[in-house]
């Protein structure tokens, strides 16, 4: 939770900037197209190294799965606010501030909510990785356990917790969304 809150919360203003604003885009797409790229499990070994076993790495495995994406995916979802909304509001003498307050933050919220509860999803899988290669604990680790006293039974039950954990996070996500955007 905590990996997936520092991107979210790091990612949703940043690309909400780089949609808003050419310079912005200019500056951090490329960086940010380039680091989507590397996968975050290529990461575990280096974080493993800097940061050691347990919660700091997984929530810095976590940040690195879905930060790029969820940035990228949210500058994206500003381009498609209908140019007819950002017209009116600068022709009605709107300050740049208040559009951005009032219009493009409202019209990409709903986007918002989808790009994170669809990114959860990777960020959900990226905490099974990082507990199967480098944790102590964990469902990811129960499920190494389990693999090396050949347990079934104990694998299944992990891989059904993982899928019904997701589940719920999915279906809180859904009701966010009913919330916040009726």
């Amino acid at each position: 939770g905590w990996g997936f809150l520092l991107s979210a919360s790091l990612s949703v203003p940043l690309g909400l900037l780089i949609g808003t604003f050419k310079s912005m885009e200019g500056l951090f797409e490329p960086i940010l197209s380039l680091l989507r790229y590397m996968p975050a499990a290529a990461f575990i070994p280096l974080i493993i190294l800097w940061i050691g076993l347990g919660e700091p790495s997984k929530i810095a495995i976590i940040f690195l799965g879905s930060f790029f994406y969820n940035t990228l995916m949210i500058a994206d979802a500003v381009k498609f606010i209908p140019a007819d909304f950002l017209r009116a509001a600068y022709t009605l003498g709107v300050s740049r501030k208040n559009v951005f307050l009032h219009v493009i933050f409202p019209a990409t919220l709903p986007n918002i909510i989808d790009t994170l509860r669809i990114n959860i999803a990777g960020a959900w899988n990226f905490v099974v990785v990082a507990e199967l290669v480098g944790a102590d604990s964990g469902l990811g680790n129960m499920i190494m356990m389990a693999q090396r006293f050949l347990k079934t039974d104990a694998i299944f039950v992990g891989i059904i917790l993982i899928g019904l954990i997701g589940l719920g996070i999915d279906f809180i996500f859904k009701l966010l969304f009913k919330l916040m955007v009726p």
